[in-house]
């Protein structure tokens, strides 16, 4: 496999550094680091540049916090000067991570994403007659540091740029050389790159007929149960002699009783909500009712909100249970 090179002079490109401030300030503007860091703006993208020539970066400033949506999930927040610089580098590295990507690897990719995936999962249910699913127990925090950038260094071959890595990498850890913070632009391209080679492994050398992963959620499907079970065998060996990964209980089942992923439930012919993501729907039409009723947002605000919420579930057959949650609200 050729190794990419001469991408530092890319990344360090003023025009590449201004459009990775961009990005990393869509949807943030009003935050005082934004603010702050917008008041020098040049001076801050000139010192990014030498510290990105030089490979001396500053790497780590996380802010860590909770989250419970759609399950517990420690969340570290990068400075936003760090996440200029993630997205410096991503604008450049990203096409050489997408080129090891195989076409049923729906995560943080351009043109794919949750519902692409979901489509796609929905045409294998009525294909096959059997589903076998996958997921790995504790993803990020099982990342073997010492795999990710020996296969970072087969990818690409800019010293600077893998030392940069390097450092990224190194600034999180959950146990010695294990780990990638959830929350950092370059964790979710390194995690969903570090199973890109389960990917090869599935397609190539067990040569299943359909396969779909959403990073760390995959399934494989079959006609044959037996041939199933005799590649989830294979699989769970795989992951742990050569990616050091664990899998959590899997699940191998009838097409006919639905399969269970990202948060839906999908039938041959038809999709519905989870339980737990009606019960989430529920909650927050409550939370966001209230927000409107106690003037907390605005017309705007509340509209917003609901629209996100409701396009999720407008991916699923919800029209009845949607009438009921808003027939319910208030009492």
């Amino acid at each position: 496999m050729k190794r990419a090179g001469l991408l530092m002079p890319r990344i360090t490109c003023f025009d590449n550094l201004e459009l990775a401030y961009f990005k990393a300030k869509k949807g943030k503007e009003d935050k005082l680091q934004v603010i702050e860091y917008r008041k020098n703006l040049q001076s801050n993208l000139a010192q990014l540049q030498e510290k990105l020539l030089t490979g001396n970066i500053i790497a780590g400033t996380y802010h860590y916090f909770t989250i419970y949506d759609p399950k517990k999930r420690q969340i570290c927040a990068a400075g936003f000067g760090e996440r200029v610089m993630h997205h410096a580098l991503m604008n450049i590295c990203h096409l050489f991570f997408e080129k090891y990507q195989i076409f049923d690897s729906y995560a943080t990719r351009i043109g794919k994403g949750t519902y692409k995936a979901l489509e796609r999962s929905a045409q294998f249910q009525k294909q096959y007659q059997w589903y076998y699913k996958f997921d790995i127990r504790k993803y990020f925090d099982s990342i073997d540091q010492t795999i990710l950038q020996k296969m970072l260094r087969n990818k690409f071959k800019d010293p600077v740029l893998l030392h940069i890595f390097g450092q990224i990498i190194n600034s999180y850890n959950t146990q010695p050389a294990k780990g990638v913070p959830i929350g950092n632009l370059t964790s979710q391209y390194f995690a969903n790159h570090y199973l890109g080679m389960l990917d090869h492994y599935v397609l190539e050398h067990l040569h299943m007929p359909a396969y779909v992963r959403y990073m760390d959620d995959f399934i494989i499907w079959h006609d044959d149960k037996d041939m199933l079970k005799q590649a989830g065998n294979k699989i769970t060996a795989f992951l742990s002699e050569n990616l050091e990964l664990t899998l959590k209980t899997a699940a191998l089942n009838s097409t006919s009783k639905g399969l269970t992923f990202l948060s839906y439930l999908v039938f041959p012919e038809k999709i519905y909500l989870a339980a737990r993501s009606r019960k989430r729907y529920r909650l927050k039409t409550k939370i966001y009712t209230g927000n409107l009723e106690k003037k907390i947002w605005s017309q705007a605000e509340f509209q917003r909100h609901a629209m996100a919420l409701n396009s999720f579930v407008f991916h699923a057959d919800s029209l009845y249970f949607r009438k009921q949650v808003l027939c319910n609200i208030g009492q």
